[in-house]
């Protein structure tokens, strides 16, 4: 019906993409529908182990009836996923927040595919110990799904789609199944999903330099429009911040000219996989980037034109700080490399059509001559009013969307 579309439709580009994504495949293109490529028996994405940085993280501590951490468990009762519950107990549908709306949008990607079969999870909360030590799934944060029509041919495909829909790892375990899991509630990634250490720097409008941290309203950046052009771009807000946080980012770090940008894993950078074919270009997860790729940065001239630099190392620091600006590009120059100003999921142009009403309420206070005021008011710690807005407002619709009454 008509609340499922608008749930389903807004749900994606507002639950994930508000955390999420700069300038899409080839610039000022229309972007193409993606070609999907099924993942091969005992193949996983990220291509890390599950409990590391950049997927799933940590174990954090199995989930009983009884302790306090079972009430951030919800129930799935999404009329379009099939669950095996063979205990009977509605475990398999007990499940955390992130991992329910990975799941309800995979089961939409499944309908699509394949109109007439529906997703299946087989294993989802464990409560009786059968999985593995420090399994993800006595956290509610893994499941094990398949089609309704258990056809082994399709699951390849289905795998593929997980890693579409979100999930923070999605591993193809076997022939009668696949794993999935997510990051934790609380985990940091899961809810900001790109930031950058406050010790990073940008290029302002003027030349000189000026680190992440200390950026305010009304501040001229150097971003790349569409084209591929660096232009100066209106610093907007941070999406996220928090001065105090110690966080490992991914290092990745080009030869000639030779820079070292650093950033969360999920956050979202431009890679070109030959430095002469521009139309390669794309937007990747920073865990993604393989050695070999070639970033986009400014030359040592500081010219208007970005120029291709081989990824050599990829590695994990420790930093102070994390931040996640957004300029009115949708892009930004971090660290002398052009990025995204989004994370979490693969598509910027979606994330950046989700922020038009931040860039029109700042071109209407521009008309004014009230962006200077802005500059002096303070930006709290923590993830900014708007992106929280659309996160939980997507939640909330996905459920109206998803709810079924037990019968």
């Amino acid at each position: 019906d008509l609340l499922v579309m608008l749930s389903t439709l807004l749900c994606l580009l507002l639950a994930s993409a508000s955390w999420g994504c700069g300038p899409g495949r080839g610039y000022g293109k229309r972007r193409h529908p993606k070609k999907l490529t099924p993942l091969a028996l005992k193949q996983f994405i990220p291509n890390v182990a599950e409990k590391t940085l950049g997927a799933s993280g940590k174990y954090e501590g199995k989930i009983t009836r009884n302790s306090e951490r079972f009430k951030d468990l919800t129930p799935n009762y999404n009329p379009d996923i099939i669950f095996k519950d063979e205990e009977n107990t509605n475990a398999d549908r007990l499940m955390t927040q992130r991992c329910k709306d990975k799941l309800n949008s995979l089961a939409i990607s499944v309908m699509n595919q394949w109109p007439g079969i529906k997703l299946r999870v087989t294993e989802g909360w464990d409560e009786d110990g059968h999985h593995s030590e420090e399994s993800l799934h006595y956290e509610g944060r893994a499941v094990d799904i398949t089609t309704s029509d258990r056809d082994k041919s399709k699951y390849g495909m289905l795998s593929r789609l997980a890693a579409e829909a979100g999930f923070d790892w999605v591993y193809y375990e076997s022939k009668a199944h696949i794993h999935c899991s997510v990051k934790a509630e609380n985990s940091m990634a899961a809810k900001s999903g790109g930031c950058f250490p406050g010790s990073s720097t940008v290029i302002l409008a003027e030349g000189n330099t000026k680190q992440l941290k200390d950026l305010q309203v009304g501040d001229k950046v150097l971003a790349a429009d569409q084209r591929g052009n660096v232009v100066p771009s209106d610093f907007l807000m941070f999406l996220d911040q928090d001065q105090l946080i110690s966080r490992e980012f991914h290092v990745l770090e080009t030869d000639e000219p030779c820079h070292r940008l650093k950033m969360t894993p999920a956050h979202l950078v431009f890679v070109m996989n030959n430095s002469t074919n521009s139309n390669s270009i794309r937007a990747v997860f920073a865990s993604n980037v393989k050695l070999g790729q070639w970033l986009l940065v400014v030359g040592n001239d500081q010219s208007e034109y970005l120029i291709p630099a081989r990824v050599t190392r990829v590695y994990v620091e420790k930093y102070e700080g994390s931040y996640a600006p957004m300029t009115s590009h949708g892009t930004i120059i971090v660290d002398r490399v052009l990025v995204s100003c989004y994370a979490v999921v693969e598509d910027h142009d979606l994330a950046h059509w989700v922020f038009t009403p931040v860039r029109l309420w700042h071109s209407f206070l521009s008309l004014f001559g009230m962006v200077k005021e802005l500059s002096s008011v303070h930006q709290a710690d923590g993830v900014h009013w708007y992106p929280e807005l659309l996160y939980y407002a997507g939640s909330w619709l996905l459920d109206r969307s998803s709810f079924h009454p037990q019968s």
